[in-house]
């Protein structure tokens, strides 16, 4: 094996401990805002009642829209949110779209009609992002699904 090619490799698994680091950091202070006297009174007010209604219906809107100040502040707070950018997920980097996709993942398994594909497919509409990124989106929650 050439030089060249043992460098390559080297800085391709250089490059993964990059963002295996930053992942690992998100993991140990994911949304710890909600732990601040900001988000904290509203979310666990919410919690209960989010849990049993259904992802993107009326009520489910309704519901966040009356959590208005503790989602303002959570999204200014965590980048892995498209509300966090201006342009939304077209100006998130990939370790904000494994985090975004790992928060999605958990809170479909908080509702009790949560369901992974087709919180991906609403959200499609509500993040505006392409066919492409959906069906990432879809192969993943395969992936984590053990499918």
């Amino acid at each position: 094996m050439s030089e060249k090619t043992k460098s390559h490799i080297n800085r391709v698994g250089s490059l993964l401990l990059t963002c295996i680091k930053e992942l690992a950091d998100r993991a140990q202070v994911h949304d710890a805002s909600k732990l601040g006297e900001v988000e904290k009174p509203i979310f666990d007010k919410y919690e209960n009642i989010l849990k049993g209604l259904e992802y993107g219906s009326d009520a489910y809107k309704a519901a966040l829209a009356d959590m208005k100040p503790a989602l303002d502040h959570h999204y200014q707070a965590n980048r892995h949110h498209p509300e966090h950018h201006q342009n939304g997920i077209r100006d998130m980097n990939l370790v904000d779209i494994v985090e975004m996709f790992c928060d999605w993942k958990a809170a479909t398994e908080r509702h009790a009609t949560g369901n992974l594909e087709k919180s991906v497919i609403l959200n499609q509409n509500r993040f505006t992002y392409s066919d492409d990124l959906k069906s990432i989106f879809l192969n993943t929650a395969q992936f984590l699904e053990g499918k």
